[in-house]
């Protein structure tokens, strides 16, 4: 299963990792055999993968093969099974969820880490959506 995740910084407006949670999600997920499509507009590629490769849970060639960071969330998205949001940047606010959602795979899940997404919207569009977390 391919699994987009919008956020990757431990909060928004920084691209500090340290402490994120995405890590370990990824980390879990990979250990499941997910792929996973990353996409933070502050955190860069090897950044992502050095968080990765510090866990020592797979090799790094394992991390870049499962992994891919890209520069848009639409291309995340793309043919995604789910989507992880981790980080809560107000931009992911702002996102024509009917243009991702067309691009998912159904059923087209979110998962909603930090509680940023108006649930109810979602739902109304065709999401399966589920708010996690504290």
């Amino acid at each position: 299963k391919k699994i987009a995740f919008l956020g990757w910084a431990f909060k928004k407006d920084t691209n500090d990792t340290r402490e994120s949670a995405a890590i370990h999600v990824a980390d879990a997920l990979l250990s499941e055999e997910a792929h996973i499509a990353v996409y933070d507009p502050k955190v860069s590629a090897e950044q992502v993968y050095a968080d990765l490769d510090y866990l020592g849970t797979r090799s790094p060639g394992e991390n870049r093969r499962l992994v891919t960071v890209v520069e848009d969330p639409y291309d995340a998205a793309g043919r995604a099974h789910a989507i992880a949001v981790l980080t809560e940047w107000d931009e992911f606010t702002t996102y024509d969820w009917i243009r991702i959602k067309d691009g998912m795979m159904k059923p087209a899940f979110v998962f909603d880490g930090r509680k940023l997404l108006t649930g109810n919207r979602l739902a109304e569009l065709g999401f399966t959506y589920y708010a996690i977390g504290e």
